[in-house]
């Protein structure tokens, strides 16, 4: 397996900063994407102006525009396709699914409609005999790219490939850990997104740190809450796939979901604030299905409720704020 390129799926700033630190650790790596101009461009300028600019590109890295060719060459798949797009992808790697195929993803979210997590889809399109992991925590590409400290969580039912994984992705200045929890740590990189929209709206209102940190607790409560219910452990949100990536995103403006909040906050539409974000913002799509798999489980989301609100525009930020505060006292625990 380690002989073998690795094939990164999805040349958009994360899907580039992976790519950049795996071939920084030695690994020969290809990177796809399926807009051919922008491969082209990248091949020519040798790194992603767009995303990363000023980062070079290490010399094992390889672009390819044909993802037919690029998948005769290897089998070892690290996906970083936004969710929405995921299945579709999967349905052009099924012809080459096999036991010879290893995917990992570092994508977030839950698909629209049927409210799945990454991990049911990839079974459903590529088979249970591909060996699948997830990678997530907090993580910024740009950091990742410029070579800055951090440090992420592979999940994997098979405990021996979540710990290849991380062995590819730990380096000089990264560092990887492994774990079984692919629900929790599935669930923690798709809901904080959504929690990243609420602090957004709040930080933009000016509502102060108060607020800020009120909500990111609440958030993980909520999170913690649904987790639990689809059989994740409960440790797996205090640490890097949960807390960890939920305060990065709730707190720092590089999280383009915490844009969007701020953006909604100051009167932009949901088409407008994502127009001048330029990069698919996750957390939108992941509201509405994290508010339909609560529904089927009877399990309150109390702030995804209110995001889901205003992106239908039911409310303002402000009346979704006023809603949470007006709602009964109770335990926190």
């Amino acid at each position: 397996m380690g002989s073998r390129p690795i094939l990164v799926v999805g040349a958009g700033s994360w899907g580039t900063a992976l790519a950049i630190l795996l071939a920084r650790n030695g690994h020969e790596v290809i990177l796809w994407g399926h807009k051919p101009d922008h491969i082209a461009t990248l091949k020519q300028q040798r790194e992603n102006a767009r995303f990363l600019p000023g980062v070079r590109f290490p010399d094992n890295l390889q672009l390819e525009a044909d993802l037919n060719l690029a998948l005769q060459t290897s089998r070892d798949i690290l996906s970083v396709v936004p969710c929405k797009g995921l299945r579709s992808l999967l349905k052009q790697l099924a012809p080459f699914a096999g036991a010879e195929m290893n995917f990992c993803w570092a994508s977030k979210g839950l698909e629209v409609g049927t409210q799945k997590l990454i991990h049911e889809i990839v079974s459903e399109e590529l088979g249970d005999e591909v060996s699948q992991a997830v990678i997530s925590g907090p993580t910024f590409a740009t950091e990742v790219a410029a070579g800055l400290p951090g440090a992420a969580t592979v999940a994997s039912l098979d405990s021996a490939f979540a710990e290849t994984w991380a062995s590819r992705l730990h380096g000089e200045t990264f560092r990887a850990y492994s774990s079984e929890d692919v629900i929790g740590v599935e669930l923690g990189g798709a809901l904080k997104n959504v929690m990243a929209i609420a602090a957004g709206m709040a930080d933009g209102l000016g509502f102060g740190a108060n607020t800020r940190v009120a909500l990111v607790t609440r958030g993980l409560a909520e999170i913690m809450r649904l987790g639990e219910a689809m059989g994740a452990r409960r440790e797996t949100f205090m640490g890097l796939a949960g807390i960890g990536d939920l305060i990065l995103t709730c707190t720092d403006d590089k999280s383009r979901n915490r844009r969007m909040g701020k953006a909604l906050a100051s009167g932009l539409s949901v088409a407008e604030a994502e127009q001048s974000i330029g990069q698919a913002v996750e957390g939108i799509k992941t509201a509405h299905a994290a508010i339909e798999l609560a529904g089927r489980l009877q399990i309150e989301l109390p702030i995804s409720e209110q995001v889901v609100a205003i992106l239908q525009q039911q409310c303002t930020p402000t009346e979704a704020v006023q809603a949470l505060l007006s709602r009964q006292p109770g335990k926190e625990l």
